[in-house]
């Protein structure tokens, strides 16, 4: 966290980025004319009539941010990566979230990987830009910036160094709403980075501002009809166009199948073929078979549950060629290394993702 609070000139350089090196893009229609998961073609939500048009519905593929050895962004990794997801069939890209590690990076290099994204997916699927910072200017910041940009989505966590209070939570989804920045918001519930627990009242009261569109949520029950309860809890207190989110991937299919809206996906963002698989099956009312995804892609689970997934998606992109090999994660951080890589390896040949 103290790495982006010591960024070198952090609101005036990101206001030099706005004015210099932003060109606006064209933004697409909401809704594609290939009706992407989630949208109201679906037959499966609840609420999808509401939800229809919603960025944030369906497969979420969230990237890694590849770094070079010496802690610079390797732009041609990451457009590489960036064109590989926007010519699969995800629904939405989002850089910048905890996978893309924007805790870590500079002001400079935030604002250069959502420049590059906009740029690099040029329309073929929306663009989401995680804005999460410590102080509320450098929230405001990010969003503006993102927005200017062309992005079309803002994730926010309640980053803090003191924990906040849930009317300080509260205070800083209000302000993004009240600055002006008129693109949808997902709430990032993420406890096990910020520290912060939402209660649901809590998430009831930020979802009635007019911005946010869908809440990220840590995982689900394991228990099928626990799951659905889970779900059903939530929805019950937030409006008709507010979209659930399931993060935390071993539970993608249990949360899918129990109603959620969205798998926001470490996975879908180096490997989408399987995660686009699974969000299919689910979405279309086959738990069966998105049950099926999940079980095949257990060995993996596995892994992130022991290291947790950055570590793990970054020693499978290092290994595979998609980021630098010599560590693409920023220091202090690693990836899997010793005899869990070697068994990461045998485990990705066996799952043959792409």
């Amino acid at each position: 966290m103290l790495a982006l609070q010591c960024s070198k000139g952090s609101l005036t350089s990101l206001r030099g980025l706005l004015r210099f090196r932003h060109r606006p893009t064209r933004l697409m229609s909401v809704v594609s004319a290939t009706a992407p998961l989630g949208d109201s073609t679906s037959g499966v939500s609840s609420s999808s009539t509401a939800l229809a048009g919603n960025v944030f519905c369906g497969l979420g593929a969230f990237p890694l941010t590849p770094l070079t050895a010496s802690g610079e962004l390797d732009e041609a990794a990451f457009t590489r990566q960036l064109d590989r997801l926007a010519s699969s069939a995800v629904d939405s890209i989002t850089v910048l979230g905890s996978t893309g590690s924007y805790m870590y990076l500079s002001t400079e290099q935030r604002a250069r990987v959502v420049e590059l994204a906009v740029a690099t997916v040029a329309g073929r699927v929306p663009v989401i830009a995680g804005v999460g910072a410590i102080s509320l200017r450098d929230v405001l910041a990010y969003a503006r910036h993102a927005e200017s940009a062309g992005a079309r989505g803002l994730l926010l966590a309640p980053c803090s160094y003191q924990t906040l209070t849930e009317e300080e939570c509260y205070g800083l989804y209000a302000a993004v709403a009240d600055s002006g920045v008129a693109l949808p918001l997902c709430v990032y519930d993420a406890p096990s980075t910020t520290k912060f627990t939402f209660s649901d009242e809590l998430h009831g009261r930020i979802a009635q501002l007019p911005n946010v569109r869908a809440i990220k949520i840590p995982g689900v029950p394991s228990n099928a009809a626990e799951a659905r309860a889970r779900v059903a809890k939530l929805r019950a207190l937030i409006p008709a166009r507010v979209a659930i989110g399931v993060s935390n991937d071993p539970y993608a299919s249990t949360g899918l199948n129990a109603g959620c809206d969205a798998w926001f996906s470490v996975l879908g963002g180096t490997y989408p073929a399987r995660a686009v698989e699974l969000t299919r099956a689910a979405l279309a009312g086959d738990a069966a078979g998105a049950t099926k995804v999940s079980d095949e892609l257990e060995p993996l689970w596995a892994f992130f549950r022991r290291h947790g997934s950055v570590r793990v998606i970054a020693a499978a992109a290092e290994m595979g060629g998609i980021a630098c090999k010599e560590g693409c994660l920023p220091l202090p951080l690693k990836s899997i290394q010793g005899e869990e890589r070697t068994k990461l390896a045998a485990a990705l040949k066996d799952l043959k993702l792409e």
